[in-house]
């Protein structure tokens, strides 16, 4: 196939964008929603990309979708190639009076319930200031903020703190306790208050996928997973079930302890408290629209900013 790509067009940039969106979905089908295009049209856009770079970038039909090498390659340029150009066109508005474009803010789940969490009351600050930036809130798994943040495809990330990174720069926002529930119908829920270490960690226990210090105080307690999800949702999912113990956010189990759903493990050796941090790249600095946010999310928790 010979490459027929010349100069970079605005067309050729949307192709990319298509290809990076079908690639982070897994596939075609997956990516209609994302795209809000039908798939036949997902896939002449693939092709025509093809076509443009002269290399088959991905392998799509019966067998299911799977990138070539060239195309894991092609991904890596494009998600640089992106970055650059949102990067360039932050610091354009940057250069407005009136601050304009996107704020792209990643968050872990389950925080808006924590009374300790101000990031409304930051983020209605930083909108009286700058009405006409429009906000983009994700809401996903810490690795992902964190990944997400230093490639340049978040601003801002909020996330319990677990492993500092030398790319990025921490203001301390708040914190929730943490402890172990167990749910109607569990062995340990008519004996929650009583229940000694040793019946503890030999219940099924349920624990995030992922690095945090859900998963550290789970390996320090001795608790093995026999579960696990990607978020507090899929947790509280695990705990209701009966079969599994867990950890939760004391503010997120409240509703479920009330309605008699759940039952603290009172057994305060195995409670934590987690910090929540926002977080940021060192380089590039933030531009004047990211800082705005910054300085509104230190005003609204009483933080300073840290190394």
């Amino acid at each position: 196939m010979r490459a027929l790509l010349g100069n970079l067009s605005d067309a050729d940039i949307r192709l990319l964008r298509v290809f990076m969106a079908v690639v982070e979905a897994g596939g075609l089908s997956a990516a209609e929603l994302e795209l809000n295009i039908g798939r036949s049209t997902i896939s002449r856009h693939l092709k025509d990309l093809e076509l443009r770079l002269g290399l088959t970038l991905c392998r799509r039909g019966r067998g299911g979708f799977s990138m070539t090498q060239e195309g894991v390659q092609i991904y890596e340029y494009a998600q640089r190639l992106i970055t650059s150009i949102e990067d360039f066109r932050h610091q354009v508005n940057d250069m407005h009076r009136t601050l304009q474009g996107q704020l792209s803010i990643a968050m872990f789940d389950k925080t808006v319930s924590n009374p300790e969490c101000q990031v409304p009351r930051a983020i209605a600050t930083f909108t009286a200031s700058a009405p006409e930036v429009q906000i983009d809130i994700h809401v996903v798994p810490v690795n992902q903020i964190e990944k997400g943040v230093l490639d340049g495809r978040y601003h801002v990330g909020i996330i319990p703190t677990h492993r500092p990174s030398s790319s990025l720069k921490y203001i301390p926002l708040f914190g929730e306790n943490m402890h172990l529930y167990c749910g109607r119908g569990h062995p340990l829920f008519e004996h929650a208050a009583s229940a000694d270490a040793d019946a503890i960690r030999s219940q099924r226990y349920a624990g995030l996928s992922f690095h945090s210090p859900n998963m550290e105080t789970g390996r320090k307690h001795g608790l093995e997973k026999s579960a696990v999800a990607n978020d507090q949702e899929g947790i509280a999912t695990l705990i209701r079930s009966g079969a599994y113990i867990g950890y939760l956010p004391d503010h997120y189990a409240a509703p479920f302890v009330a309605s008699g759903e759940m039952r603290q493990i009172e057994q305060s050796r195995f409670d934590y408290y987690c910090e929540f941090a926002a977080l940021y790249r060192k380089s590039p600095a933030p531009t004047r629209l990211v800082q705005r946010f910054l300085n509104a999310l230190q005003e609204s928790h009483g933080s300073t900013i840290t190394e």
